[in-house]
């Protein structure tokens, strides 16, 4: 079982690269499962605080804090987040035998994985010169900070374009599976 943990910067493109390894894994008769470390934070957006699931709503300092400063400082629940998404790939691997990580933000996310399974393939995704649209607050916030300086990566993505992406992942694909 191979495990890709894309981890990167606000819309730096990581759902966009997951989609393309998932394509790509299924062109080499791969069962690809794309999932992230946060799906309980946009559950409880969705079902108890009436965010509509649209992404360009996304309520990113929601779920900023209700991940780092209430579940994991306030309650001292680190692991709760990691430890959901691994009993999740313990009960899908029955189905799928690669997954897909679009959303790693923290150096610990990336270790901690790394530590639970053999296979793991860290990508860090950037986007030079991209403005975001995230005020000071978001953008200084751990979450966009914490792996600048991580040098654990197996690849460092840069997003120029979809084309390029697309290429990219198709030859990450490639190497991690033995054929160059």
């Amino acid at each position: 079982m191979k495990i890709y943990v894309i981890g990167g910067k606000a819309k730096t493109g990581k759902n966009t690269l997951g989609a393309y390894i998932r394509e790509a894994s299924k062109d080499y008769g791969y069962k690809p499962c794309v999932m992230r470390i946060t799906a309980p934070l946009y559950e409880y957006a969705r079902d108890y605080f009436e965010w509509d699931g649209n992404e360009n709503t996304k309520p990113r300092e929601f779920l900023q804090k209700m991940g780092i400063e209430i579940i994991k400082e306030k309650l001292g629940k680190k692991d709760f987040l990691l430890n959901r998404l691994v009993e999740d790939i313990e009960i899908l691997q029955e189905f799928f035998d690669t997954f897909i990580i679009t959303d790693a933000r923290l150096v610990h996310e990336f270790e901690y994985l790394k530590e639970k399974f053999p296979d793991v393939v860290a990508i860090k995704l950037e986007r030079k010169n991209y403005r975001d649209m995230l005020n000071d607050s978001e953008r200084n916030h751990i979450t966009e900070k914490d792996i600048d300086n991580y040098k654990n990566f197996d690849y460092v993505v840069e997003n120029k374009t979809r084309l390029g992406l697309k290429e990219t992942a198709r030859k990450i694909v490639s190497e991690e599976n033995g054929v160059i």
